[in-house]
C-alpha cells in the first residue's frame, strides 16, 4: 500500500471534496497517512479565497520541496499534488514558483487523479488538468466516502454565476451545476448509514440549487430539505453558504417555518452595508433588502440566528461606507460573523481598480467592526446562560470527562462532569444545562 497524505485549506467543500478524493485513490492502492515525511503521494487541496490562503500553499510547497529532495536522496520518490482552486487559478504561477510539483488538478477536474498519476509516473512529467468538463464529476466519483464523525457534508451544487467583482468562484469552480436529488438522497442515506446524525449540504452558492427530482422537475433547495428530512436516523439538516438575492424564495421559507430537523442558523454573507459599495462589488442587492431577508426568516423563524461575511477596505471605500456597514450590523445583530480586510484576487474585476483603500486604514476598520462584531457574539451566547439544550457531541475534551459539541446555533459547547463512559456519549446527542459562556463557547453540565 502506498501512503497518502491530503492537506486540505479553505471551505467545507474543499473538506467534502478532499474526503472524495481520498475515497478515490484508495482502490488504486492508497491508504490515508497522518505524518507528511512517510507519505508517498501529498495532495495540498486548496483555497483562492483570499491572498494569504494562497501564500500559504506556497509556503508549503517550499517545505515539501526539501521533504521530496531528502527522500530523492535515499532512494525514495515522494509525488506532489496541487488540487483545488489556487490550482485552477494560478497552474502557470505553480510552475513557475514550483516546478518540483508533479500534478495540478483544478476542482472539477480531481476525478482523473488515478489518470493523472499514472501518467506523471510513466511520462517522468509535469501533469497539469485544468479543464472544466461538460460531464460532471459526480459521475466518475465513488459514492462511499468514509467522513469521521456525527457530523458530515455533502455537495449538492458546485460553482456561481453571480459574478461578485472580488470573488474567484466563477473562475476557478466554473458555471452554477445542481447535482440530481437521487444523487444528493442516495449518498444522504449511506452517510446516514454509517453514523451520521446530522448533514450540511453544500455549495457556493446553495441557496440557487436547481436539481432535477424524481417527477423531472426542477427542485428548490427547500424542497430538497424537505426530501433529505424524510430519512430515518437523520437528526439535523443545515446548508452553507447562500447568497441574499436567492433567499426570498416560497419553498425555503416554508422549510425554515415547519421542518423541525433544519436547524435555525442561516450564514448569509453581506459583504459590506454600503448600497454603493455593494453596487461596486456587483452584489446584486441592496442593505435595505438584506435586511427584509434577515426580517422575513424572524417572522417565521423567530428561533433563527445569523452569522455572515463582511469585506472592509475595498477599493473606494470612503469612511461614510464603512458608517453604513457598522450601522447594518448594529440593526441586524449577529451571532457570528467572519471579515477580512479586503485583498485583490488574480483575474478579478476589483483587482485592477486604481482606488484601493491604504492597508492602516483597512487595519483601523476592521479592527472597529470585529470589536463590534465580538460584541454582538458575546451578547448572544450570554443569552444561552441558564437554558437547557440539547447538543450534539462529536469529541473528547482536553480534560477528564470533557467533551466537545455543537449547539442548533452552531455554538461550540464544553461539556463537563459527564461520568458515563465516551463511547455512550460520543456521536449522540446530551441533554445539558448551559453555565456559562465566552465570546466563542458555552459550557454545560450534562442534566
Amino acid at each position: 500500500m502506498k501512503k497518502l497524505y491530503i492537506k486540505t485549506y479553505g471551505c467545507q467543500m474543499n473538506v467534502y471534496d478532499s474526503a472524495k478524493m481520498e475515497a478515490l485513490l484508495k482502490p488504486h492502492g492508497f491508504v490515508a497517512s497522518k505524518t507528511l515525511v512517510d507519505a508517498d503521494l501529498v495532495l495540498l487541496n486548496t483555497c483562492h479565497i483570499r491572498e494569504k490562503a494562497a501564500e500559504k500553499v506556497y509556503s508549503q510547497l517550499g517545505k515539501l520541496k526539501k521533504i521530496k529532495e531528502a527522500k530523492a536522496a535515499k532512494g525514495q520518490d515522494m509525488m506532489i499534488v496541487v488540487a483545488g482552486c489556487v490550482a485552477q487559478a494560478e497552474g502557470e504561477e505553480i510552475a513557475r514558483r514550483a516546478g518540483y510539483v508533479d500534478i495540478v488538478v483544478g476542482p472539477q477536474s480531481y476525478h482523473n487523479l488515478p489518470e493523472l498519476i499514472e501518467t506523471a509516473k510513466r511520462e517522468k512529467r509535469w501533469v497539469v488538468n485544468l479543464d472544466f468538463p461538460v460531464e460532471s464529476k459526480f459521475d466518475f466519483l465513488p459514492e462511499e466516502t468514509q467522513q469521521a464523525g456525527p457530523s458530515v457534508f455533502l455537495t449538492v451544487q458546485e460553482g456561481c454565476n453571480k459574478f461578485c467583482h472580488f470573488c474567484c468562484v466563477p473562475f476557478t469552480r466554473g458555471a452554477e451545476y445542481s447535482r440530481t436529488v437521487g444523487e444528493i438522497y442516495r449518498e444522504a442515506v449511506k452517510a446516514v448509514a454509517h453514523g451520521a446524525k446530522e448533514i450540511t449540504l453544500l455549495g457556493q452558492n446553495v441557496s440557487a440549487y436547481r436539481g432535477e427530482g424524481s417527477d423531472g422537475q426542477l427542485w428548490s433547495l427547500g424542497k430538497l430539505i424537505h426530501h433529505i428530512a424524510r430519512i430515518k436516523g437523520l437528526n439535523q439538516i443545515r446548508y452553507t453558504t447562500s447568497h441574499p438575492v436567492d433567499m426570498l424564495d416560497d419553498e425555503l421559507l416554508r422549510a425554515h417555518s415547519e421542518e423541525e430537523k433544519l436547524m435555525p442558523f442561516l450564514h448569509l454573507p453581506v459583504q459590506s452595508g454600503s448600497d454603493r459599495i455593494l453596487k461596486l462589488m456587483n452584489r446584486k442587492h441592496t442593505k435595505e433588502y438584506y435586511i427584509e431577508v434577515i426580517e422575513r426568516y424572524r417572522s417565521i423563524c423567530p428561533d433563527i440566528a445569523f452569522s455572515s461575511d463582511f469585506i472592509v477596505g475595498y477599493p473606494g471605500e470612503s469612511d461614510k461606507d464603512f458608517e453604513e456597514t457598522l450601522d447594518l450590523v448594529k440593526k441586524v445583530k449577529f451571532a457570528q460573523s467572519y471579515s477580512f480586510k479586503y485583498s485583490p484576487r488574480l483575474g478579478t474585476p476589483a483587482a485592477v481598480l486604481q482606488n484601493q483603500v491604504p492597508e492602516e486604514i483597512k487595519e483601523e476598520r476592521l479592527a472597529a467592526l470585529q470589536a463590534l462584531l465580538k460584541g454582538q457574539q458575546v451578547e448572544f451566547n450570554e443569552k444561552a446562560i441558564g437554558t437547557k439544550q440539547t447538543v450534539l457531541v462529536y469529541e473528547t475534551g482536553k480534560h477528564p470527562n470533557q467533551y466537545r459539541a455543537k449547539s442548533r446555533h452552531m455554538q461550540n459547547v464544553v461539556v463537563e462532569g459527564y461520568d458515563g463512559s465516551a463511547q455512550d456519549v460520543l456521536n449522540t446527542f446530551l441533554e445539558v444545562e448551559i453555565l456559562k459562556s465566552n465570546s466563542h463557547t458555552l459550557f454545560a453540565k450534562p442534566l
